[in-house]
């Protein structure tokens, strides 16, 4: 019975961004694969090709060190070479790891470190409230 079983091939569905793989947008130049990104992106990329550029060698040479990437650019667009690194980014107070997937393309490093943590509210200190006026500090 388990002889006539066929077996289940699953197939990996390839990412890709805009109908083109990583493969081929991380061969391209940073100012070619600007083409596949929304306008505002593309624009801050174009504008700022050689910004992007020397983040990129940076890293690349990190890597290679096996440090850690740590930078304050928060105002960075993300582009495809950069998919695959884990980039700790500053969010005020310290550096948060940020790994780079195919779906952030596009956007910037600083929407993925938030600045800004939850708000958790508990009880009243003491003497915040009427009650608690009398009670020894």
């Amino acid at each position: 019975m388990a002889e006539e079983r066929e077996e289940i091939k699953v197939r990996v569905k390839e990412k890709k961004y805009r109908g083109q793989t990583l493969d081929y947008l991380k061969s391209l130049d940073v100012r070619e694969s600007a083409k596949f990104l929304p306008s505002r992106s593309r624009r801050s990329v174009l504008r700022n090709f050689d910004k992007v550029e020397k983040f990129i060698k940076r890293c690349e040479k990190k890597i290679e060190r096996k440090k850690r990437i740590r930078t304050h650019l928060r105002d960075l667009v993300i582009v495809p070479k950069l998919v695959g690194m884990i980039i700790e980014v500053h969010y005020g107070r310290g550096f948060q790891e940020v790994p780079i997937t195919i779906e952030m393309i596009g956007h910037r490093l600083g929407e993925f470190a938030l600045t800004r943590g939850r708000v958790k509210h508990s009880s009243a200190g003491i003497g915040a409230t009427r009650g608690s006026k009398s009670i020894k500090k």
